[in-house]
């Protein structure tokens, strides 16, 4: 499997989580289309098929990750 970028899954998970508050705020329908095309991009780049496992996985491969991350625990 190829692996993105640390610097990629960086922005895909700020992306994600900023639009994620806009949401939260506004819910418009294009908000929730970048959402959903963010959230695609994330499973395709770490192997996943939801996007919770996706965030997890990207944190993971992030520099500075713990093995015994309890990123799962802060969603």
């Amino acid at each position: 499997m190829l692996m993105a970028h640390p610097a990629v899954l960086q922005n895909l998970i700020e992306q994600y989580e900023t639009l994620r508050i806009l949401r939260a705020e506004d819910g418009s329908q294009d908000v929730r289309r970048r959402m959903d095309d963010i959230a695609y991009t994330l499973c395709v780049s770490t192997g996943t098929c939801d996007i919770d496992a996706a965030l997890i996985a990207a944190r993971h491969q992030l520099p500075g990750a713990r093995t015994e991350d309890d990123s799962v625990l802060a969603l």
